[in-house]
């Protein structure tokens, strides 16, 4: 499969533009009537405010950074790079009931309100479905955040006839999944698949027999750690003959 990658200097990732400008406009606004307020008695609330006001608008504006990253590999060919940047809380085979109803190898990154919240597509494919399940709010690194928490499942064909589903898994904090994600289009490694905000996590659940690439505890860069190298299918198998 061809791959075609656009490369945009995109520094901020425009999910966060309104949070960006409205968030500007109270804390200027704010800034502004306590100096007002205080600068006839004594301007160190002022000061503390703004000092504060700062800080606060630095960590959204760093929440909301979008490196731009191209996977390094030589090949994207049953490869599988890490879908966010975060840590590893779950490496371990699974029964996964909602779509493939058989044993997976199930891999989850959970991302902290400090991390990277951009997700990208963690291999090349054909997109076959995409979901939204509205659901409840747990810590997102517990086990059962996977299959009660408001998430949206995304499952690729990839071109060597494996199926891989990920799920973007709402945590305590975050209350909004964006999915770039559209049926019917072909994915590729260093494309966005969508954004999470306010701490939350990746599961991808990949066929037996991959072989894994991480362990429990470990950092992860999205697009760039390889998490996992899929077996290569043989075509006679795939077909029944």
């Amino acid at each position: 499969m061809k791959k075609l990658t656009r490369i945009k200097r995109v520094r901020l990732h425009h999910e966060g533009t309104p949070t960006l400008l409205y968030g500007f406009v109270a804390l200027f606004a704010l800034n502004v009537a306590a100096y007002f307020l205080f600068r006839g008695l004594a301007l160190w609330p002022f000061y503390v405010l703004l000092g504060i006001s700062l800080v606060v608008y630095a960590i959204i504006v760093n929440f909301f950074r979008c490196p731009i990253r191209i996977f390094q590999g030589e090949t994207t060919e049953n490869v599988v790079v890490a879908p966010a940047d975060g840590r590893v809380v779950v490496a371990e085979e699974v029964d996964e009931e909602e779509y493939f109803h058989e044993r997976r190898f199930m891999i989850s990154i959970f991302m902290s309100p400090l991390n990277v919240h951009a997700n990208w597509f963690p291999c090349d494919g054909f997109v076959r479905k995409v979901e939204h399940h509205n659901g409840n709010f747990h810590k997102a690194w517990l086990p059962k955040a996977s299959v009660e928490n408001e998430r949206s499942a995304v499952i690729i064909d990839t071109p060597s006839g494996h199926s891989v589903l990920v799920r973007q898994i709402a945590g305590a904090m975050a209350r909004r999944i964006v999915t770039y994600a559209r049926e019917n289009e072909e994915c590729y490694i260093d494309e966005h698949l969508g954004f999470i905000k306010f701490g939350s996590r990746v599961d991808v659940y990949l066929p037996l027999g991959s072989e894994v690439c991480v362990e429990v505890g470990q950092k992860t860069i999205g697009n760039r750690t390889v998490i996992a190298k899929m077996k290569q299918v043989d075509p006679l198998v795939t077909s029944g003959e």
